[in-house]
């Protein structure tokens, strides 16, 4: 809802999209070049969920403790936070260019300091850097592209960095799949994310300023100068007078209610109109987080060993399916979103993972109800192999974990003769 009605669907259709963008290829450059931010965040999202199969095999600590792997893949999560949350300051004082420009340093750093750590810390600490990356790039890609490309197709244009981090997130399941068999693995696989870092950041060097962030610091000319090569010569006048216009008005506000943060929130939660805005988007974010598909994106070879797939390049081949599909979703989005609304799209998208969850709610309710038991059967006679030697140290059945038995070169059996024992592949 919006002051004066049932805001209606913008019905640009997605080919107008591709026509203005190929008549003015500036306004393909500029998307595609602040896209890359987007690229880099779903592949340092994404990256982790195949490493952390080589990691454990490199690091036994890493192995035996699943607090050191989560810490491994959360750091990047909250130095994302710390990243947003700064990423704003630095967007209002010094410019989207540069905020872009300082996520691909970060994005840069932290991918080398993963690729040669020695060991898990220096991990955890290039993942920090990367989350620092992700949380500048989330918030100043979009916003990039949002101020820098005409109204009639801007929202297809900003789904760009959406669909660029789904995009990313399927990369790097292929890169990971592909660095299976190659020394290293692993430290490949987290080094090559500073490469875009490093194409992103020499493209922004030859690209201008948000044009409404310039405006607003009293840049007139150069703001319209960019103006002059995203729009046709009859429209920046009128472009020019509306961005005056919506910068004049948020500067009324700020001397309204106050230009701190609390004193913005106070005045937006004030709006009835905003307010309603606002609690809806932050329950769909909350609601779209605990629908886990994040776990699921930062674990899904793990999760595919955990259905009983041991072979590492098999979890990652299975998990291309997730990455491909959150990919789908995003191209449909962007080619839908502008003719049918926001609205509808996202009312759309909330039944498909409702009905999803629901689905695999029922299955995973049935394959425990159905699943075989464990028991602490002695296992000495598999003879000197002792393929699972720690089945027996385990001091009850409970304190088993199964996972410790599947690796590439062993299998599962579970039937009347071998309930649950570890045997390996060649005698079975």
């Amino acid at each position: 809802m919006v002051e004066g009605g049932i805001a209606k669907p913008d019905k640009t259709d997605f080919s107008e999209c591709w026509k203005t963008t190929c008549k003015t290829p500036y306004i393909m450059r500029l998307s595609l070049s602040a896209g890359i931010g987007g690229l880099l965040f779903g592949y340092d999202t994404g990256v982790i969920s195949g490493a952390l199969l080589y990691i454990r095999e490199d690091f036994q600590q890493v192995e035996k403790k699943t607090w050191l792997q989560e810490v491994i893949v959360s750091m990047a999560v909250a130095g994302a936070i710390f990243g947003a949350a700064f990423g704003g300051w630095i967007n209002d004082r010094f410019g989207r260019k540069l905020s872009i420009l300082v996520a691909d340093i970060l994005f840069f750093v932290g991918a080398i300091v993963m690729a040669l750590a020695p060991a898990p810390w220096m991990i955890i600490i290039g993942r920090i850097f990367v989350g620092l990356g992700v949380g500048m790039a989330s918030m100043t890609a979009p916003l990039y592209i949002s101020e820098a490309s005409p109204a009639r197709i801007r929202g297809a244009l900003v789904s760009t960095n959406g669909l660029l981090i789904t995009g990313g997130q399927f990369l790097s399941y292929l890169i990971n799949l592909a660095f299976t068999h190659a020394p290293g693995t692993w430290r490949w696989m987290l080094g090559v994310a500073g490469l875009p870092a490093v194409v992103q950041f020499f493209l922004m060097l030859s690209l201008p300023e948000s044009p409404r962030w310039l405006y607003r610091r009293n840049k007139v000319e150069e703001a319209r100068s960019i103006l002059e090569k995203i729009y046709p010569a009859n429209e920046v006048e009128s472009e020019l007078i509306a961005l005056r216009n919506s910068i004049e008005a948020e500067k009324a506000d700020e001397q309204a209610i106050g230009d701190n943060f609390l004193a913005k929130m106070k005045g937006a939660l004030s709006n009835v109109v905003v307010r309603r805005g606002l609690y809806a988007g932050v329950t769909v974010q909350v609601a779209q987080q605990f629908s886990g598909i994040n776990t699921v994106m930062y674990y899904s070879p793990t999760i595919v060993q955990f259905a009983g797939f041991a072979s590492n390049k098999t979890a990652l081949a299975l998990s291309l399916v997730t990455s491909g599909l959150n990919a789908v979703g995003s191209i449909v989005s962007m080619a839908f979103v502008d003719r049918y609304g926001r609205r509808r799209m996202m009312i759309i998208s909330m039944f498909g993972i409702i009905s999803c969850l629901v689905i695999l709610s029922i299955v995973f309710f049935q394959a425990a109800s159905h699943a075989p038991k464990i028991s602490q059967l002695e296992s000495t006679h598999f003879a000197a192999n002792a393929t699972c030697p720690s089945f027996l140290s385990a001091p009850n059945p409970t304190s088993w974990n199964c996972m410790s038995c599947l690796k590439a070169e062993c299998a599962f059996c579970a039937n009347g003769a071998n309930e649950e024992h570890a045997w390996p592949r060649h005698q079975i």
